[in-house]
């Protein structure tokens, strides 16, 4: 039997380092040091969550009957109001009894599922890059994790049928996440059309993380996987009031469709919690049933930001996508500094710059040119950071910069 001190344990050996740890501690340094950080960093919303959603939770959490344990499935008013809103939104009819479940969040959800229907060996398609979770629940439970690109095009679908065809095993499930986090592509639905119909025909799981769903700028919304025909068949779908309804901290998510698969992730979170606490679940539903200008005012927010960013610094030189949804910038390092990699490049921004933003690599290996900025500050906090990163980009032609460089590299 090995001693307690003989090494790390199997699933942890598993999982690199986590990247945004070493900004992170860069961050809390500076800040200790008494430094004005712009933290654009985690993608954590900025906002209050609207006051008729906290005025029900305050409501409930009144009733002591509330106190007790909840349920893992989630309370059947909120089931039924996510399918509700599947209805209105999508077109999509969903049953809230076996294909919608509450989650704590999304991300719970997906490595809960991952864990539920993983064999050790599997074989598991993912976007490289793409949300640490989507590959690492699939890690975590034992899996191997082939990367495929991560734009919702031919280019993905070829790459698809490679894996299918030159992988052993045979892949079992794929992930996709449009709007995307990291990297704010958007898919359309005959995008979504080809992908069901290579799934069902090759006996692939899809999961699809669409918790970006309502932060988008054009004129058509996000589409569900689940509103191509056949698609429940083969797919269960996240989403999350985080984004939504900026209640990050609430832990509010679901699972829909399949329901061979909602049965799975059911029997997996039986064992393992009792549910959101009863108010939360309570001021969800009222979210998903009550008025929605908030979200609209949320999608103009985060709009109004994002010109603000990005015209701010395609200005002071540094010209990026403009993204179409999601509260992310998917930035690709100026070409100055693009040989020191994402982690480097982050730390000497905010060494030099003030602001702080994510690694690209800490969303797969092929983010490693890009970094991500969370458009979560207000517009003067995110002007002042337009004007640090001029300063900073004005500066950094000069010859001492590359020793800097080198001092700062991870």
């Amino acid at each position: 039997m090995p001693s307690p001190d003989s090494g790390e344990f199997h699933r942890i050996r598993r999982l690199p380092p986590y990247v945004f740890a070493e900004v992170n501690e860069a961050k809390a340094q500076a800040r200790t040091a008494g430094e004005d950080i712009i933290d654009l960093g985690m993608g954590n919303p900025d906002s209050a969550t609207p006051p008729h959603i906290v005025a029900k939770l305050v409501e409930a959490v009144q009733d002591p009957r509330t106190h007790r344990y909840s349920t893992s499935k989630g309370i059947p008013g909120l089931r039924r109001a996510l399918a509700a809103y599947y209805d209105r939104r999508f077109g999509v009819a969903l049953n809230p009894e076996t294909e919608v479940i509450a989650t704590l969040g999304s991300k719970e959800g997906l490595a809960n599922l991952a864990a539920a229907i993983t064999s050790p060996g599997d074989t598991i398609l993912v976007p490289n890059p793409s949300y640490p979770i989507h590959q690492f629940g699939f890690i975590i439970a034992g899996a191997s994790v082939r990367s495929i690109p991560a734009t919702p095009d031919e280019e993905m679908l070829r790459a698809l049928d490679r894996a299918v065809r030159h992988s052993v095993p045979k892949p079992t499930a794929l992930i996709v996440n449009f709007p995307s986090n990291p990297t704010a592509y958007l898919a359309d639905l005959d995008f979504y059309r080809e992908l069901v119909a290579f799934a069902r025909q090759h006996e692939l799981w899809i999961l699809s993380d669409l918790a970006y769903a309502e932060i988008y700028f054009g004129d058509t919304p996000p589409p569900s996987v689940l509103q191509v025909p056949g698609a429940k068949d083969i797919t269960v779908e996240f989403t999350s009031l985080s984004k939504t309804y900026s209640m990050p901290g609430w832990r509010m998510g679901f699972a829909a469709g399949n329901p061979r698969l909602i049965t799975a992730l059911t029997r997996m979170k039986s064992y393992l919690d009792y549910g959101a606490f009863t108010p939360i679940q309570v001021a969800a539903t009222a979210a998903l049933n009550g008025p929605q200008d908030c979200v609209q005012a949320m999608r103009d927010l985060y709009r109004e930001r994002r010109d603000v960013l990005i015209r701010g610094l395609a200005a002071a030189g540094w010209d990026m996508p403009i993204p179409d949804g999601s509260m992310f910038a998917w930035a690709p390092i100026p070409p100055a500094y693009a040989h020191m990699g994402s982690v480097a490049f982050s730390k000497l921004l905010l060494a030099r710059a003030k602001v702080a933003v994510a690694p690209g690599i800490g969303f797969g290996e092929h983010g490693d040119g890009h970094v991500r900025i969370a458009l979560v500050e207000n517009t003067h906090r995110l002007r002042q950071a337009v004007r640090n990163i001029k300063g900073f980009l004005q500066a950094g032609s000069n010859e001492a910069e590359p020793a800097l460089a080198t001092t700062v590299s991870a």
